[in-house]
């Protein structure tokens, strides 16, 4: 389940505020059509710190519903410990097949208070755990003393990581240093989809793809192409997304497949959680344009 490509989409949210449930089943759906290895509900993707938790729970079993039976990752973070495990219970009363967890606060957190979170929500859990280092998002930066000890809590199968260094030796080096210090049965996933390839490449276990959540395809032809040893394949098809990765670094990769799901019909024009306001004018026509050029239309 951890290996492979995760997709992960976004939750709509309709006009009156509440999760657009139809437009949500329908890109679940899509991705479970499209044959991902597995989806990841309520990540950063999916906004999940903007939703309650009647929300979250509502938007997980909508999810695995509509999976048709790809394994769903559900995301539990939340800003105290008491509603991150609230979160994994519902996550596993809905039928997830495994959770996410990233550190989310207000305060700056330590690595104690880290390890401490990891620790309590690992003990209470059924299902498989993947750990999210995702410092742009949540401003905390694990350690490899950090991941290499949150590794060994019981339930921790696959770490995401935020990226890899540029250049394929730093990267392979990198991501053999992680073999080194992670238990075996412990994956290594990639994040920052326009690192995605050259992680794979690198020897990444898995690819956690925000883009996938609505483009699944080439993300899945770079993913199969990288696994099955095809590494300039990978690369030219990440290169030829170029555009769409200027985009992530100019604006943001939410934004930009908030704008990018609009303009197919998936979303509503405003799907994102206020104050969340998304692209308008001439930045949403730039991604207009952009998937017109790369012909992103399915």
């Amino acid at each position: 389940m951890f290996t492979g490509l995760s997709a992960f989409p976004l939750t709509p949210i309709a006009a009156d505020g509440d999760i657009d449930e139809k437009a949500f089943a329908q890109l679940v759906r899509r991705l479970a059509a499209a044959g991902v290895d597995s989806i990841g509900a309520l990540g950063s993707t999916g906004s999940y710190a903007y939703l309650t938790l009647q929300e979250r729970a509502r938007a997980a079993r909508i999810a695995v519903e509509h999976a048709d039976g790809v394994p769903v990752v559900v995301g539990i973070g939340a800003l105290r410990t008491r509603d991150v495990l609230a979160a994994a219970e519902d996550a596993q009363n809905a039928g997830a097949a495994g959770v996410l967890l990233a550190p989310v606060s207000y305060q700056p957190l330590t690595d104690e208070d880290v390890f401490g979170l990891y620790e309590d929500v690992t003990a209470n859990l059924s299902v498989p755990l993947v750990v999210y280092d995702n410092p742009r998002t949540t401003r905390f930066t694990f350690t490899d003393e950090l991941y290499t000890r949150v590794a060994r809590l019981p339930r921790v199968a696959s770490v995401k990581i935020p990226g890899v260094p540029a250049g394929p030796a730093p990267a392979r080096a990198r991501v053999e240093r992680l073999r080194e210090i992670l238990p075996p049965h412990v994956t290594v996933g990639v994040s920052g989809d326009a690192l995605g390839a050259a992680g794979l490449n690198a020897g990444c276990d898995a690819w956690y793809s925000v883009t996938a959540g609505t483009f699944p395809r080439p993300i899945l032809a770079i993913t199969r192409a990288a696994r099955a040893g095809q590494a300039d394949r990978a690369r030219e098809e990440s290169e030829r997304l170029q555009p769409l990765w200027d985009l992530f670094a100019r604006h943001g990769s939410l934004r930009v497949i908030a704008a990018a799901a609009a303009e197919l019909g998936l979303t509503p024009h405003h799907s994102l959680p206020l104050p969340l306001r998304g692209l308008s004018g001439d930045d949403h026509e730039q991604v207009a344009d952009v998937l017109r050029r790369l012909r992103l239309d399915a």
